[in-house]
């Protein structure tokens, strides 16, 4: 395990309407070196508040692992490239995790 502290991935999650939009994002953060990984999970329901009332939607989940320096440049390629009027990108700092798989993050997005 790596050691608390020194760790910089952070894993990104953001929601997409389907799978177009979710293959598009997912091989572009991946491609431009914005994430080292990009998992996409199907079929997920969403509840949420819209113009005053509760909508429910079908979407797909992308799972993201990224180092923290990246997340503003991926924030800002998720909200030119998605469709969504407001798209959900949520963070979460990473402090633990297999030495190996941080390191391979670190080394697989651009420096």
């Amino acid at each position: 395990m790596s050691q608390q502290g020194s760790v910089t991935a952070r894993v990104v999650f953001v929601t997409c309407p389907d799978e177009v939009v979710a293959k598009k994002l997912s091989r572009g953060l991946v491609e431009v070196r914005l994430a080292a990984c990009v998992n996409v999970i199907h079929g997920l329901t969403s509840l949420y508040w819209w113009d005053g009332k509760v909508e429910q939607a079908t979407e797909q989940m992308l799972v993201i692992k990224t180092e923290d320096k990246h997340v503003p440049e991926l924030t800002d390629y998720v909200n030119k490239n998605h469709g969504y009027e407001v798209p959900c990108v949520i963070s979460i700092k990473v402090d633990k995790g297999s030495t190996k798989y941080l390191d391979w993050i670190k080394a697989s997005v651009k420096a």
